[in-house]
C-alpha cells in the first residue's frame, strides 16, 4: 500500500475494496459522507495508472454514487483530485447538498454550496463516532 492510503486510515477506514481502488471514509467530514477514492498503486501521476484501473474506476464511481445517494441523499457529488500534500493518486469524494444534514447529534452544513466545497469547515469525529459512521455507511456499499 502507499503512504496516502495509510494516511487516510487504511485498513480501519475501509468501506469497499476493488482490485485497483480503495474507498475509504475520510477522517475529516467536509460534508456528511465524505470519502476518499484511492488508487492502490504507488503512482503519483494519474496518467501512470494501468489501463485496468481506469476501467475499474467507472464501476467504483457507480458504487460510490449509489451508496452516497442512499446514505445522505446528496444533490451532487464532487470528485477532487488534490495531490499536493498526499501525493499518491486519490480523489476526495464530497457529497453536496443545499440543506444541512444531521447524523448522531452532529449537523453537517455544506458551507460552500453552491460553489466549491469548503475543506476548512470539516467536522472531525472522535474515534468512536468515526467507527459508527463507517459501519453505517458501509451497509450501503454491500
Amino acid at each position: 500500500m502507499n503512504p496516502t492510503i495509510q494516511k487516510f486510515g487504511y485498513p480501519a477506514s475501509l468501506l469497499k475494496e476493488f482490485e485497483h481502488w480503495l474507498v475509504l471514509l475520510r477522517p475529516a467530514q467536509v460534508t456528511l459522507g465524505s470519502i476518499v477514492l484511492a488508487a492502490k498503486s504507488k503512482s503519483k501521476a494519474y496518467g501512470e495508472l494501468p489501463g485496468a484501473a481506469f476501467t475499474e474506476q467507472r464501476e467504483a464511481v457507480r458504487v460510490i454514487e449509489r451508496a452516497m445517494g442512499q446514505f445522505v441523499s446528496c444533490e451532487r457529488i464532487n470528485y477532487l483530485m488534490l495531490m499536493m500534500v498526499d501525493p499518491n493518486v486519490h480523489f476526495h469524494v464530497i457529497p453536496r447538498y443545499s440543506q444541512p444534514r444531521s447524523w448522531s447529534g452532529f449537523e453537517f452544513i455544506d458551507a460552500g454550496w453552491p460553489g466549491p466545497p469548503r475543506l476548512d469547515t470539516a467536522v472531525k469525529l472522535d474515534d468512536a463516532d468515526f467507527q459508527r459512521l463507517l459501519a453505517e455507511i458501509a451497509t450501503n456499499f454491500r
